[in-house]
């Protein structure tokens, strides 16, 4: 999981690694980048789960998840590139239970674990998800 600042009312939100897809760049690819750039993890990503449509100020956008595979790596704090150094939104990274999600206030976590009582349930998530 990622932790963000700069998002939602309390200024902090965690989610599962990803982000924008650049000119150019197909879905996987753009998912791979991300896990590198915010984790220091190299995935391989797999099937593709459910679409989630995301809107939190300042964001709005359609969000794709797909199952991975860690290829190597260690998981460490990585950074966004957009940002400058004095101004990064990424500011914790860690593996996570289910229990240690849902300890955090509900709008401190990505919507799609209002769906979930265990991780596995992620994985049972279908089709469009609106928030």
């Amino acid at each position: 999981m990622v932790r963000h600042k700069g998002i939602g009312p309390t200024d902090t939100f965690w989610c599962p690694p990803g982000g924008g897809i650049q000119f150019g760049e197909n879905a996987l690819d753009a998912l791979r980048r991300e896990f590198l750039e915010e984790t220091g993890l190299v995935i391989e990503p797999g099937e593709l789960l459910f679409v989630n449509e995301f809107m939190q100020p300042p964001l709005h956008a359609m969000e794709l998840f797909f199952t991975t595979r860690i290829v190597s790596g260690d998981v460490k704090l990585g950074i966004d590139p957009e940002m400058t150094d004095g101004n990064q939104i990424i500011y914790e990274v860690k593996l996570m239970t289910m229990e240690e999600i849902k300890s955090f206030p509900q709008k401190e976590v990505h919507h799609m674990f209002t769906y979930c009582n265990a991780l596995d349930d992620i994985f049972h998530l279908k089709g469009y998800l609106e928030h």
